[in-house]
């Protein structure tokens, strides 16, 4: 859609019924549940690499402490236990929006059930967003380059080539991005369960080393590290955080793979291939504390360091990938929101709705991942910056929980309070914990979250401004209607179909073809394209048609926020049900509009700058609804904000 054409309207609170996705419902329970071994759990299935080697840093200099080795290792299984298993996978994952999760789909529902007016929900829905735009860059560098360090612990000798080796397995993951990745991804989740195996191998294998580290257990362990060590001990537990980043995946690919699949998973595998890891990590170096600069790769047997090591490298290749498609599939719902323009994006599987690429997104990850490895150079220096956007994340998930619970799930407040309560201490715990290396890295991150942050608040106040101008200067429909059938102007056969992002108003094209080539269609539909805070919207309620006069219609087409919406396949379903569109005698007029600042909008100068370069990023209409190229006319018109 150009600037003038149709805009994704804000969720509306009574949106038609959803086709809640039922696709994981028509496969194989197990086949689903391998897939999400492959995507659901690449990232947080890859921070053994780096998260006990990093809380334990401290040792290199200060000496092994059993009692603090037992503690730090009591902090990662109870992280897990507490935020992945009771917040995530028990208690979050109920709060689906028809069957989709993630932190847009719950500012949808806390929307709804709120009132599309509250702007606290809409502002934490945008911080989430934003965050995550920070984490999908960091966790590909870290986690490429923590396995490619594992060369290091096999022979000194591979150091000069680290740094080398991680820019290439990096650049060439986002240069396939564009060929889509449905062919090789029916192997994520194998390779996975053979990763996650050998984390329960090798784990349970070293146990026997130092069998007193399964008294990490025991929270108070953990607690009495936390509590007994000082700034320390506070320190530690933000890179402790580090084992459960990517849990907040367990709810955002809950659409993908179902509830049921995703739990099994967790319970049933990854969460004891982690503890058993952990634990034979500790019990590794309260028998040798020299395995201190590196547990995880000197669990391995000498002869199987450099296969390990690959496999480790597929693996965070893997959790890269899912990080990727999940920034694509994020950028998408902020389209489909209206938090950013109308990006180019392209599909790249004619069977799979959620295989896209937007290459936008796709060249700024890029460059974002390549600075961050360029900057901090190791994992260990590049761990000080990870943890806050996911730590972030969270806390935007459980506040909006806060609200779904409350509103939705009719929670009396004396329950609510305490429970949502609870999560969020513990969130917020790890967020301060974490904002202590505010210098040391954190502050990455931060920026890009912040930077996204303005980009989505410019977008949406600029549209918004733009639609409120567009409204002031426009002719009423109807009027327009009155209009025509007292100056009768000439027909033209066909039908011509005017897409706009207000209904009531003549759209601008329609009001540009009667100024300068004084004809209207025989047949003139005015579409508007409504985008619903559901994920996806029933074939059943894709279209509704209200007959204006006799010769003009007014169209609105529904689509869920997780959908692409195709124009041509909305007017197929049309045509099924009887009313008379061939695509190939139709005509679709677009608006363009050339945005031009004005001191006078209503926003800063640098305000009115970046909006007007954002609205040039804005992808063809014609791609973007895929409308046949050979069926548009585009009228374009300057118009000052």
């Amino acid at each position: 859609m150009s600037q003038d054409a149709v805009q994704p309207s804000a969720p509306q609170p009574n949106a038609p019924s959803s086709a809640a996705p039922e696709h994981h419902e028509h496969q194989g329970f197990w086949t689903m549940m391998l897939g999400s071994m492959g995507v659901v759990y690449g990232d947080i299935g890859t921070s053994p690499l780096y998260a006990l080697k990093t809380a334990l840093a401290h040792m290199k200099s200060d000496g092994v402490v059993e009692s603090e080795v037992i503690g730090i290792v009591s902090l990662l299984i109870w992280a897990l236990f507490i935020v992945v298993s009771l917040k995530y996978v028990s208690f979050l994952m109920r709060a689906d929006n028809k069957g989709e999760g993630g932190t847009l789909s719950l500012m949808a529902l806390a929307r709804k059930s709120l009132g599309r007016g509250s702007k606290i929900i809409f502002l934490l829905g945008v911080t989430g967003a934003a965050l995550f735009a920070g984490d999908a860059v960091i966790t590909p560098a870290i986690s490429v380059l923590s396995a490619v360090e594992g060369l290091k612990t096999a022979s000194p000798a591979f150091d000069p080539f680290v740094l080398p080796i991680a820019v290439i397995i990096l650049v060439g993951l986002f240069v396939v991005q564009s060929g889509g990745t449905a062919r090789v991804a029916s192997l994520f989740g194998p390779i996975m369960v053979v990763f996650f195996g050998l984390l329960a191998v090798l784990g349970l294998a070293h146990i026997s080393d130092a069998p007193r580290i399964l008294s990490a257990f025991d929270p108070r362990y953990g607690l009495s590290f936390l509590f007994g060590h000082g700034a320390t001990g506070f320190v530690t537990l933000g890179l402790v955080f580090l084992a459960v980043t990517g849990a907040e995946a367990l709810y955002g690919d809950m659409g993908h793979f179902g509830r049921k699949p995703i739990q099994v998973a967790w319970l049933c595998f990854v969460l004891p291939a982690l503890i058993c890891n952990y634990l034979g990590q500790g019990a590794l170096v309260l028998k040798d504390p020299e395995a201190v600069k590196d547990p995880f790769y000197l669990l391995a047997p000498e002869w199987s360091l450099i296969p390990f090591v690959v496999l480790a490298t597929v693996a965070t290749v893997i959790a890269s990938q899912a990080v990727i498609t999940g920034a694509f599939s994020l950028a998408r719902q902020a389209i489909q929101l209206g938090l950013l323009p109308r990006l180019e994006i392209q599909h790249t599987s004619a069977s799979t709705e959620g295989q896209i690429y937007v290459p936008r997104v796709n060249k700024t990850l890029l460059i974002g991942v390549l600075l961050l490895v360029f900057l901090f150079r190791t994992s260990d220096n590049l761990a000080n910056a990870y943890g806050i956007a996911v730590t972030g994340t969270m806390v935007v998930d459980t506040s909006l929980a806060f609200f779904v619970v409350w509103k939705m799930w009719r929670w009396p407040l004396w329950l609510t309070v305490p429970v949502i309560g609870f999560f969020l201490t513990v969130d917020m715990s790890f967020l301060i914990a974490n904002l202590i290396k505010l210098l040391e890295g954190a502050w990455v991150p931060l920026t890009m979250g912040a930077f996204a942050m303005v980009i989505m608040w410019t977008w949406v106040r600029g549209t918004d401004l733009l639609h409120k101008k567009t409204q002031r200067d426009s002719i009423p429909t109807a009027d327009l209607i009155r209009m025509l059938e007292k100056s009768k102007p000439h027909r033209v056969s066909g039908t011509a179909v005017f897409l706009t992002g207000d209904p009531n108003v003549a759209p601008s094209a329609l009001m540009h073809n009667l100024k300068h080539n004084k004809v209207v269609h025989e047949r003139v539909v005015i579409m508007n394209i409504v985008t619903e805070s559901i994920p996806r919207v029933a074939e059943a309620n894709r279209f509704e048609i209200e007959k204006l006069s006799e010769d003009f219609l007014r169209v609105t087409l529904h689509f869920g926020f997780m959908e692409s919406p195709r124009v041509p396949a909305a007017m197929a379903l049309m045509r099924k049900a009887g009313y008379k569109f061939d695509i190939m005698t139709t005509s679709f007029f677009l608006g363009k509009r050339t945005l031009k600042t004005s001191p006078a909008s209503g926003m800063p100068q640098w305000q009115d700058k970046l909006f007007v370069t954002l609205s040039k990023q804005s992808a063809n209409a014609t791609d973007f609804f895929s409308i046949p190229s050979d069926r548009v006319v585009e009228l374009g018109a300057q118009v000052t904000i």
